[in-house]
């Protein structure tokens, strides 16, 4: 065996693939090295090239004395399969099981051998071993439970999870639905203090539920560092444990009706100054904003800890059943005090253990208060919203800030030595390094997912419908070993039912619809595994225009949601006007002989949407760019796509995107505020007659 092979079949073993076509159709085979680093990732005995034939005979020996997996899926309707492998000595020993449900009760009985596959003999470094499919004729309550096998002297458990084929949809009582996207720090309204909040996002879901949409779409709203460490990206969180304490709107804490010394401080002229100066700038400066908030939250604390009420009864309750909130607040205090992050800490408290003396207690209760106060308010948000009609459609991201809470408390599940990122493509040439470190697939399954499940029930129980960010991350995951770059990563593949399965159940049990965001470079077999689970796919218009003018869009497939462009793209009078190829060779991404060629296709592409909506009879001869954009829409709004998305800041034709993929300081990603303000966007006769054409089309589709 060559040693090329040798490190294949073990790259197999634990499920990487070391080579692949990237977006470009390039075939990449990763450096040695590379996979070598994530190798002893995963877990594998190997330091050296030279350790390939110990390490592929210890793998071997490791996966077949794991007799059972550690998670076990069943499909409602379906009969329950595992299998198992054993020592050949047990190839006819009855096996006895013992399932004990979510709810405590106790299943016993026993598993029957599947008459069409009989058992398969395998010898694995001089062991015997069989491979034996079973079933379980007991029918199982959706949810997850626990198995344990008994096979004469050897017991055996894994996770079971029981759940429905397909996600939650929800019912088109009146037609093909529709809302719109903008991301909550952006939005603003008089009352707002120089950055969008949740009373901000409530007023937009009136505005929707007025025009009688179905949903408000925004970005993730998850606790970031805003002061030292810095990292306001909504896709780079604390914790997607947390909301962020950035949106709460002061005015509408209940504390500030009594709290003289806060009103006091509120009503001040340097306070008035600051709020003055924030409101008036079109970038957030998150620092100011949330200095200028957190001044206020903590004159209420200290006002609403001097008070005996069913208020301060509530909390004391909060704080007395959120062990996890616990946690996180002396985390966040810890931060605090040493102003730098957790791989800088003493090695004890870098390892978990925090005492009391470690930290601030106030800046602990501070951080409880933000955390009650934010579930307050996202509450009301969320039931506000529902009696317009309206949902809220959040964002599930695909990573945390390896910096915070998360990657701090659940270590083991996370590979610190490695990111996540993306092969090369069209637009990055040299690959993406997102800088944020990837689940470890292995640990995760062995702990039954209960972080992921965790973070899932945070989102959804203010959404109503959720995007997982990145679902090919679900199948398989691209890593960037530490030292090597985003051209020399590799995929890690995971267990993808699993991941569906958790899905599935807590959509039914949250009644959230599910969408996929399967958009770039994904495999045939990603949209396959949506299309089964009924979870919604995307599709954006700004990659379906082509030259033709006879098949200048794309078809839309039914079973996704349809926009013109996502927060990472350029806008439409941004792509209208191809100043996002300009963008590109401002960056040094694109050479201005390669920025001509586009330039010239998107000429084309031009001409033939407009030829392409004139003869679809959406357009007439005015082909300003706002009624190509009213006719694009409409153009949408009658395909069969279950959901349609408008971008709020494409109604008054916004040229500049909210963020700039693969640029930081270069670009204010994350930090501009929408053009205007939410009262004026509710007097834009213009904005308002264009959704209610879009709802008039999509309410006459079925």
């Amino acid at each position: 065996m060559t040693e090329t092979k040798r490190l294949r079949d073990l790259a197999r073993l634990y499920h990487v693939q070391t080579s692949y076509r990237d977006g470009l159709g390039q075939l990449r085979e990763a450096p040695v090295e590379a996979i070598l680093s994530v190798l002893r990732s995963l877990g594998a005995p190997i330091e050296s090239l030279n350790d390939l034939p110990s390490a592929l005979r210890q793998s071997r020996q490791a996966l077949w004395r794991h007799a059972i997996e550690p998670v076990i899926v069943g499909w409602q309707g379906r009969l329950l399969m595992l299998k198992l492998r054993l020592p050949e000595r047990l190839a006819e020993t009855p096996v006895r099981h013992v399932i004990v449900l979510e709810s405590g009760e106790r299943v016993e009985g026993e598993c029957l051998d599947e008459p069409n596959s009989p058992p398969r003999a395998r010898e694995i470094e001089g062991t015997r071993y069989i491979v034996r499919r079973l079933r379980l004729q007991e029918t199982l309550p959706l949810g997850y439970h626990r198995l344990f096998l008994q096979v004469a002297d050897r017991n055996l458990e894994s996770y079971l999870f029981h759940a429905p084929q397909q996600a939650y949809a929800a019912a088109d009582s009146y037609g093909k639905r529709w809302g719109v996207f903008c991301p909550l720090y952006a939005l603003w309204s008089g009352q707002s203090w120089g950055a969008g909040d949740f009373s901000d996002l409530e007023k937009l879901a009136d505005f929707v539920g007025a025009q009688k949409g179905h949903a408000v779409a925004t970005l993730p709203m998850l606790a970031s560092f805003l002061d030292e460490p810095f990292d306001p990206s909504p896709y780079a969180p604390v914790s997607r444990l947390f909301w962020n304490e950035f949106y709460l709107d002061v005015t509408k804490i209940a504390e500030l009706a009594s709290g003289r010394s806060a009103q006091t401080l509120l009503g001040s002229t340097d306070l008035q100054r600051e709020l003055k100066t924030a409101r008036a700038v079109p970038l957030i400066d998150y620092r100011r904003v949330m200095a200028l908030k957190r001044k206020i939250l903590q004159e209420l604390l200290r006002f609403f800890l001097t008070q005996t009420s069913p208020r301060r009864e509530n909390f004391e309750k909060f704080v007395a059943t959120h062990p996890r909130a616990q946690d996180y607040a002396a985390f966040r205090a810890k931060v605090e005090r040493e102003r730098q992050s957790w791989p800088h800490w003493e090695p004890s408290r870098r390892d978990g253990i925090l005492t009391p003396n470690d930290y601030d207690e106030n800046a602990k209760r501070y951080h409880l208060y933000v955390q009650w106060l934010c579930a307050e308010q996202t509450t009301a948000v969320c039931d506000k919203a529902k009696t317009s009609g309206v949902g809220l459609y959040l964002d599930f991201p695909l990573g945390v800030n390896r910096d915070g809470y998360d990657v701090w408390r659940e270590r083991e599940l996370f590979v610190l030595n490695g990111s996540g990122g993306a092969p090369p493509d069209s637009l990055f040439v040299r690959g993406q390094n997102w800088g944020f470190p990837p689940l470890h697939p292995d640990t995760i399954r062995r702990r039954g997912y209960r972080y992921y499940i965790d973070c899932l029930r945070h989102h959804m129980a203010a959404a109503g419908m959720l995007r997982i960010d990145h679902v090919m991350g679900l199948h398989r995951a691209f890593w960037v070993p530490d030292g090597f770059s985003a051209t020399e990563g590799l995929y890690v593949h995971g267990h993808a039912a699993e991941f569906y399965a958790i899905l599935n159940l807590e959509s039914h049990r949250h009644r959230v619809q599910i969408i996929g965001e399967n958009l770039g470079t994904v495999p045939p077999y990603v949209n396959d595994a949506l299309a089964r689970h009924k979870i919604l796919g995307m599709h954006v218009g700004l990659f379906g225009v082509n030259a033709d003018a006879g098949r200048a869009l794309d078809t839309i497939p039914a079973n996704t949601v349809a926009s013109l462009n996502t927060h990472d793209t350029a806008t439409f009078m941004g792509f209208w006007k191809g100043a996002d190829i300009q963008d590109r060779v401002a960056l040094g991404l694109l050479e201005e002989s390669q920025a001509q060629n586009e330039q010239a296709y998107r000429s084309s592409q031009r001409e033939a949407l407009i030829a392409f909506l004139r003869a679809q009879g959406w357009l007439g001869d005015d082909a300003s760019e706002l009624a190509v954009l009213r006719a694009w829409l409409a153009f949408l709004a009658r395909q069969d796509a279950e959901f349609m998305l408008v971008n709020l800041e494409d109604l008054w034709l916004e040229p500049v995107p909210q963020n700039v993929p693969g640029t930081w300081r270069e670009r204010p990603n994350w930090r501009r505020k929408t053009r205007f303000s939410l009262e004026q966007i509710r007097e834009m006769n213009a904005l308002v007659e264009i959704l209610k054409t879009i709802h008039d089309i999509r309410g006459r589709l079925r």
